[in-house]
């Protein structure tokens, strides 16, 4: 059973699989949707390289020039909240959980018409499947 949790325009849902098996599942969905993936970040493994330890988290960051560009020509600040990201982690007690910002938080933040969530929702909705 996966919980959601809303704070500050983050949302943070937990996920049934461990960080790397979520990883892949959310770029799979979103490759199969045609959303271009533009990093995947291993946060743990670039500690673990500097001598630091850090439980797994790795940050995948995913967009389409379709969806974002027309809140960029609206608001050009609004490049600071894209592309998109996911943040997966582990906590203390060994839960997988995904991170994004709520596509109604990056319009709001930006001074958007509310109509231009839609451009940003449809990818959380793949975030949302991988976490199943």
């Amino acid at each position: 059973m996966s919980t959601t949790h809303v704070d500050q325009g983050m949302v943070r849902l937990r996920s049934e699989h461990d960080v790397p098996q979520t990883m892949e599942k959310i770029e799979q969905q979103l490759k199969a949707h045609g959303v271009m993936i533009f990093a995947r970040i291993d946060f743990s493994g670039d500690a673990a390289r500097a001598g630091l330890e850090l439980r797994p988290e790795q940050m995948l960051i995913f967009g389409t020039p379709k969806a974002g560009t027309p809140l960029m020509q609206a608001e050009p600040a609004a490049g600071l909240d894209l592309p998109l990201k996911a943040l997966v982690w582990e906590d203390e007690q060994g839960t997988t959980w995904i991170a994004y910002n709520a596509p109604d938080y990056i319009t709001r933040r930006h001074g958007l018409p509310a109509a231009m969530t839609e451009n940003l929702a449809g990818a959380i909705g793949l975030l949302e499947q991988a976490a199943h």
